[in-house]
């Protein structure tokens, strides 16, 4: 359980950056990150609001000040403040973020293997080394089993097509018969 010190934050270090969450999702980014800054803005200087709207991280916004006194009196003053209908809930952020970093240059690049990383990107097709093709090397054998089992399953006529099959060859055109005099 998390436990409520005197200082209106849950068990964290005090810190130039603050976690918002019960954010209204409704509200687009854009407009979220505006009207963060215009309520926030009055505590001390912001370095960064960020607002992210997906699925994970909808009605979530850190908002980064430049020193720890601006965020600690932000966190006090707005703790339950009705924002678009609904009552911020405010803590000091876990971890520094990476603009306060940058600023007191303690800032590390994040390691691409660690979770919360810059994922990398995936390798063109012809760049993959035939990864695609061994995969469904492996894949066949599996799927020629399955639509076995799904033989006495699924009724006639609504059976996928059969792997690996060659079309039966179309019947002849019937040739035209010449006109009986």
């Amino acid at each position: 359980a998390v436990v409520s010190t005197q200082s209106g934050h849950y068990g964290r270090a005090p810190q130039p950056s603050i976690y918002i969450n019960n954010l209204n999702d409704k509200v687009k980014k854009e407009e979220l990150k505006k009207s963060l800054y215009a309520i926030f803005s009055q505590f001390g200087e912001i370095l960064e609001i960020v607002a992210a709207k997906n699925l994970r991280a909808r009605g979530q916004a850190f908002v980064v000040f430049k020193d720890i006194n601006s965020a600690s009196n932000a966190l006090r003053s707005m703790q339950g403040f009705p924002f678009y209908e609904k009552p911020m809930r405010i803590n000091y952020a876990k971890k520094k973020s990476d603009a306060v970093a940058k600023l007191d240059g303690s800032f590390v690049a994040k390691d691409a293997n660690k979770k919360g990383a810059v994922k990398e990107k995936r390798k063109a097709p012809e760049q993959a080394g035939g990864e695609a093709k061994r995969v469904m090397e492996k894949a066949m054998p599996m799927m020629g089993l399955m639509q076995g089992m799904m033989q006495g399953i699924i009724p006639p006529g609504m059976q996928p097509p059969a792997v690996n099959t060659v079309a039966p060859p179309m019947p002849p055109k019937p040739r035209p018969t010449p006109p009986q005099t």
